[in-house]
């Protein structure tokens, strides 16, 4: 039977679910990842002298993120074997009440975008926790420091390091939510009627499409580079694919998506990136284990 204390525990973990979850997924790149992480902070948070936490928000956070720190150390050498290119697991991003303030939302937006988690791969565990706790959550360096272990200034010093890398490594791309939505819908229109000149007429010319299967399923296996060819490839399969799938515009990752589906069930995730009225950039996630979150 469940006491007032354990209702007050279950209470204050909920309340700060989303920020645990969003820590660990912008660490992982993985929900499941990051759900296997806040449940191990759960069983923490239920074991701890509670009495003894002046801030369960700061605990929770620290707890979470050196989950993270050490789950990141061990799926990082099972990628380094992983088949083709590695894409994080979309994820729907849905805000809600709790970010009223549109600068937050697009902050936070901005760090669960595609082209930011897949630069945060080059990072190293603690530069990226430091940059995630910063960046896109911003906690202060003191509140950091004390969450790694780590002096003040040496935290001041991985931050830098990090959001250079980072600016150095994410391209340059319009944040514009409507063109955005604009180009995606065009792309998803003119891919679905198999119509090719449309389709090179919207992308970039030295536009890449980085494919994501893990090998089990059509995807190329090295990065695509060039209108003709990241063209042609598309239009290769959605000619194939055409019978019995359905398209639809979602919001993931802080941006609209298409989720396409195959006889009734999710077969891949298509994410674009826009840059002058052009897309720049195409992302396509079809293995299926980071599209079971779509399952009917």
């Amino acid at each position: 039977m469940a006491t007032d204390t354990d209702t007050d525990a279950t209470d204050v973990f909920e309340a700060h679910r989303p920020v645990l979850t969003g820590v660990a997924y912008r660490m992982l790149g993985r929900v499941t990842d990051a759900e296997d992480v806040v449940q191990e902070a759960w069983l923490r948070w239920t074991g701890a002298d509670r009495a003894q936490i002046r801030e369960p928000r700061a605990y929770l956070v620290r707890i979470t993120t050196r989950l993270a720190i050490d789950r990141l150390r061990q799926v990082q050498s099972r990628r380094e074997s992983y088949v083709g290119p590695w894409l994080p697991e979309p994820v729907t991003t849905d805000f809600g009440p709790t970010v009223p303030d549109t600068a937050e939302r697009a902050v936070l937006a901005d760090s669960v975008s595609l082209a930011v988690l897949v630069v945060l791969e080059s990072l190293s565990p603690l530069e990226r926790a430091v940059f995630v706790l910063r960046e896109a959550f911003g906690f202060p360096y003191a509140e950091i420091a004390a969450t790694l272990d780590r002096s003040e200034s040496a935290v001041r010093q991985l931050a830098g390091r990090a959001r250079r890398h980072v600016e150095e490594g994410r391209p340059r791309y319009d944040v514009d939510p409507a063109e955005r939505r604009d180009l995606t819908e065009r792309f998803l229109e003119a891919a679905a009627g198999g119509d090719l000149g449309n389709l090179l007429a919207l992308l970039a010319p030295d536009v890449r499409l980085i494919g994501d299967s893990g090998g089990k399923a059509k995807a190329p296996l090295r990065i695509m580079q060039s209108a003709d060819k990241v063209g042609r490839f598309l239009f290769a399969v959605v000619k194939e694919a055409r019978t019995g799938s359905e398209s639809r515009l979602v919001e993931l990752n802080g941006g609209p998506a298409m989720l396409v589906l195959a006889d009734g069930k999710p077969d891949a995730v298509i994410q674009v990136d826009v840059l002058d009225g052009r897309i720049q950039c195409i992302y396509i996630v079809r293995n299926p284990d980071k599209l079971s979150a779509f399952m009917p």
